[in-house]
């Protein structure tokens, strides 16, 4: 039997997503959205001198699939390089592509394994880990500019 989609697990992570206040000065700001199901997600960003993010902001407006998600990245950001986030960004495109074997090296992805065969789910998972490796990007580009 297949593993249910919306488990108690996914619910949880949905309902307790971390940094959920905009940050008031951000040093990066980017909203993502899911052209499917117009689920968005916007990540506010601050990084120290040496590129790692120190403070984050969301907001999401997401189905429960984009808020765990948003949820487990939140969690586990902070200290961050941009290259780390792109690095986690572009495990779990591969992932949900089925281009990869093995769930992301990010804490908790695997918990998306259910959602593999949903094709049409795997913009609003990836919302979180877009935004935020965009972001940190941006605002590492004007410490070191």
């Amino acid at each position: 039997m297949n593993a249910p989609l919306y488990n108690k697990e996914i619910l949880r992570l949905a309902a307790s997503v971390p940094h959920q206040q905009r940050l008031d000065a951000p040093m990066a700001s980017v909203e993502k959205r899911s052209p499917i199901c117009g689920s968005r997600v916007t990540v506010d960003v601050e990084v120290d001198g040496d590129g790692r993010v120190s403070a984050i902001g969301m907001l999401v407006r997401a189905c429960a699939l984009g808020q765990a998600s948003a949820s487990l990245m939140g969690a586990h950001a902070l200290g961050k390089t941009p290259d780390a986030l792109a690095k986690a960004r572009d495990q779990l495109t591969d992932w949900l592509a089925g281009e990869r074997a093995e769930p992301p090296e990010w804490p908790g992805l695997e918990i998306f394994t259910p959602a593999l065969p949903h094709r049409a789910r795997h913009p609003s998972i990836r919302l979180g880990f877009e935004a935020i490796a965009e972001a940190a990007g941006q605002a590492a580009a004007k410490v070191d500019g």
